[in-house]
């Protein structure tokens, strides 16, 4: 089985929003698993079911990436055989399948190699990333044009840091700060809080090795 998935049951935390099921974590460390993951499309796909742990078809998600939903099915039954998504049960029209994360949280790691597949995957991320600020940019600019309202200041947030870390601080802080995204997770998937906006984060942990 190249997907481990242990279950274990979620730390109880006065006033955490974590959510209640018990959490499974899938880690892929297969390197041809890996390497299947150096696709645009299929990253999205893991970022979303993921993320939201809520199902969707290959029609929503091809919508979401650009492909065409007969392209999305053979992505989503790709990272099927590596464990890392799984099918759902239909809700409505139960001619087409829905999708679902195989667990709660989703990991690579190919032992640290110098030439490791996930420096690919890596790039394929920050291309996600910029994709989500030219969209951004451009409902953004469109409002404006509009004459609407713009966001309150302080929507969008980049930082960066250096700092001196040993290996004992770099896994505490890497703890903490998964354990504090944690707590803003939906108790519910399905049920969104009113007002709320749909955020990606994206946090970053690398050696800083410029000479």
């Amino acid at each position: 089985m190249n997907a481990e998935t242990p279950e274990t049951e979620p730390a109880a935390q006065e006033g955490a929003k974590r959510r209640v099921r018990p959490e499974k974590k899938v880690e892929i460390t297969d390197p041809k698993a890996i390497r299947a993951l150096a696709h645009a499309a299929r990253l999205e796909v893991i970022s979303e079911l993921y993320s939201t742990q809520v199902s969707r078809t290959a029609t929503e998600l091809a919508a979401q990436t650009g492909l065409t939903p007969s392209a999305m099915s053979y992505h989503l039954r790709a990272l099927q055989k590596w464990g890392i998504v799984e099918p759902a049960a239909t809700a409505g029209d139960a001619r087409e399948r829905r999708w679902r994360a195989a667990g709660s949280e989703f990991t690579i790691n190919s032992g640290g190699g110098v030439a490791s597949p996930e420096f690919a995957v890596l790039d394929l991320e920050l291309d996600a990333f910029r994709r989500r600020v030219d969209a951004y940019a451009k409902v953004r600019d469109q409002r404006r044009q509009d004459s609407e309202s713009t966001e309150s200041p302080g929507l969008v947030v980049l930082s960066s840091n250096l700092l001196y870390l040993t290996p004992a601080q770099r896994s505490e802080l890497t703890a903490k700060v998964f354990g504090l995204l944690k707590e803003y997770e939906l108790d519910d998937p399905e049920h969104v809080p009113e007002g709320a906006e749909r955020m990606a984060t994206m946090w970053s942990l690398i050696p800083d090795d410029r000479k």
